[in-house]
């Protein structure tokens, strides 16, 4: 049965998990070298990606003999090569330019959205809360990223080059430390 207030705890716990708008620099980026970022495939394939591992997830990571913390290393390593992009200004993912779509899914729907942190949130959030409600959480959180891919040309023009460029930066810390926190709470 739906209990509103365990969905919006689980949404707010996701949506601070998932940090789309702390994500926006990263977006911004990709949206730069790809010339656009296909909104619907992104949250489609986040939204595949949380809801299978809300349900096979743990099972699927036994099959592969890969723990949970694991799991998170490799997602902080991701994170961290990002991050690294994002404050050099170096291209480490390159967008193929004969893959139709793939630099939506990555890595802006894995790692960025559905990550290794939205992955074990959801898993620890079966613990708490009942299937119904998590997946309302995630249906939610999945609207919130689609308004803010869609409008992030329109975010990137009112707040202007150089101020994308401090936020890149910014951003690009953050992510690295996120990854760093990461990796050390699962080594």
């Amino acid at each position: 049965m739906l209990n509103f207030k365990e969905i919006i705890s689980v949404t707010l716990i996701l949506f601070s998990v998932i940090d789309v708008i702390g994500s926006l620099p990263v977006i911004i980026d990709i949206r730069r070298k790809t010339g656009k970022i296909e909104s619907e495939k992104a949250t489609l394939a986040s939204g595949v990606l949380m809801i299978t591992f809300l349900f096979v997830g743990e099972s699927i990571l036994k099959l592969f003999g890969v723990d949970v913390s694991s799991f998170a290393v490799a997602g902080a390593l991701i994170i961290f090569l990002l991050g690294l992009e994002m404050i050099l200004g170096r291209n480490i993912f390159k967008a193929d330019d004969h893959s139709t779509g793939a630099a939506h899914i990555v890595p802006i729907a894995f790692p960025l959205i559905a990550g290794a942190g939205t992955m074990t949130t959801i898993l620890s959030l079966k613990a708490e809360y009942t299937t119904a409600n998590i997946l309302a959480g995630i249906l939610i959180n999945l609207v919130l990223i689609y308004v803010v891919l869609k409008s992030s040309a329109w975010i990137e023009n009112r707040i202007g080059p150089g101020g994308a460029n401090i936020l890149r930066k910014v951003f690009g810390i953050i992510l690295l430390a996120i990854s760093i926190k990461l990796f050390k709470s699962n080594f």
